[in-house]
């Protein structure tokens, strides 16, 4: 039965960083994608971020170059960096698991598996 927990969201200032975690158990990062969605309120889950069992690595446009997703094998943990937060970022993030062969569908919520209940990331201005 696999389990995803995520942590490390909070309250900060626009400019400031968090370090999200998803724990996985009953999972390891080399079984498939693993990635990053997120809810604003009154809004759809979007895909934020993915990473392959291999390392490859994919951003919603509207994150690129501001948040890093990575990956501890040894820990089946999963990790999201967010850089120079803005209000828009202001949202619940979810972390998702699929047994696949790469991401190609990784913006799609459909296509995993296994969510976790997420953390709250709040940004003020």
């Amino acid at each position: 039965h696999v389990q995803l927990v995520e942590s490390g969201g909070g309250s900060v200032q626009a400019g400031e960083s968090l370090r999200l975690s998803c724990t996985a158990s009953a999972w390891t990062t080399s079984n498939g994608c693993m990635g990053w969605f997120r809810q604003a309120s009154e809004k759809g889950r979007e895909g934020v971020a993915a990473i392959d069992s291999g390392g490859g690595t994919s951003y919603a446009d509207s994150v690129k170059g501001r948040f890093t997703i990575s990956q501890d094998s040894a820990k089946n943990a999963l990790y999201l960096q967010l850089n120079n937060l803005k209000t828009e970022d202001t949202a619940m993030y979810y972390c998702a698991a699929r047994a696949s062969d790469g991401c190609r569908w990784w913006h799609h919520l459909t296509w995993y598996f296994y969510w976790g209940q997420g953390t709250q990331v709040t940004v003020s201005a």
